[in-house]
């Protein structure tokens, strides 16, 4: 239920919301906007309406505007933008104190409005206590020692024979000793699942760093569960039907970097159209 509703004393008339409709149906009926008839199930939940009435008159889904934060003075500037972007680095190194469920769960709200195909509700699968966290990361580690010893490792992932040796020598190359993974996965019929995937991650890397968080891509984990142990997904509780996009560390980092990166040789292809 769409739950459309203007208020007629804010309402400017203006028309924003009409001509910002990514599917065109809502229109003047006769005097106020409203959803076409007929039309309310191709709404795809995108919110511009909601989000472009700068007097706020426009309630969907039973949102109330007044509850959502203005961006009118809360962006931040190009340069704050800049220092976070490259300031951003892999942590590789993490404190063993897990950061607080609140916390995570206030990040995953805030990534969750990142863009996404057919405005897709992505799935977010986090290992928030130790003691999960340990038993993931020691069966990840026994199924790829399985596969070794079985002589069942896909071609091309022989190199975890030497990740599983750098284990048994105390070393765990794959998830760091980080104290939580997030996995993002989608079903099966949306149609960019993985590009899906890497989009909230790299949202969820920039606002974890704004806290103080560190992350990691975890291309490792992803590639052994995806390849390896196709069980662990079960374990995880993820439904069959959903792909896994990525899979990302975080945690309280056990270093501090001081300044950002300098990469300068950045290749661009300005295109000009010949025939």
């Amino acid at each position: 239920m769409l739950n459309f509703l203007i208020d007629q004393e804010k309402c400017t008339k203006c028309g924003d919301c009409i001509k910002d409709c990514p599917v065109g149906i809502i229109a003047f009926s006769p005097e106020y906007p409203g959803i076409i008839e007929g039309k309310e199930d191709e709404c795809i939940s995108c919110q511009h309406c909601f989000t472009i009435c700068e007097p706020g008159a426009i309630s969907i889904f039973g949102l109330n505007p007044d509850e959502s934060m203005p961006l009118k003075g809360n962006l931040p500037n190009g340069k704050q933008m800049e220092c976070l972007i490259k300031g951003r680095r892999s942590i590789r190194h993490y404190e063993k104190e897990p950061v607080d469920s609140d916390t995570i769960s206030h990040l995953l709200t805030v990534v969750a409005n990142g863009p996404t195909s057919m405005n897709d509700q992505l799935l977010f699968s986090v290992i928030e206590d130790q003691e999960t966290m340990k038993k993931v990361r020691d069966d990840v580690m026994e199924g790829i020692r399985e596969a070794i010893v079985t002589s069942n490792l896909p071609p091309g992932s022989e190199f975890f024979d030497n990740i599983l040796d750098a284990w048994d020598n105390g070393q765990d190359i794959i998830f760091r000793h980080a104290p939580h993974v997030l996995i993002v996965s989608s079903p099966d019929y949306v149609p960019s699942p993985e590009p899906d995937a890497v989009i909230a991650l790299s949202y969820f890397e920039l606002l974890a760093q704004s806290v103080g968080l560190g992350t990691t891509w975890c291309n490792l984990a992803e590639w052994a569960v995806a390849s390896i142990i196709p069980d662990m997904k079960r374990k995880l509780n993820i439904p069959n039907s959903h792909i896994i996009g990525y899979m990302m560390l975080f945690g309280k980092p056990s270093v501090t970097y001081y300044r950002t990166v300098q990469r300068n040789n950045v290749n661009i292809n300005r295109v000009i159209w010949t025939d």
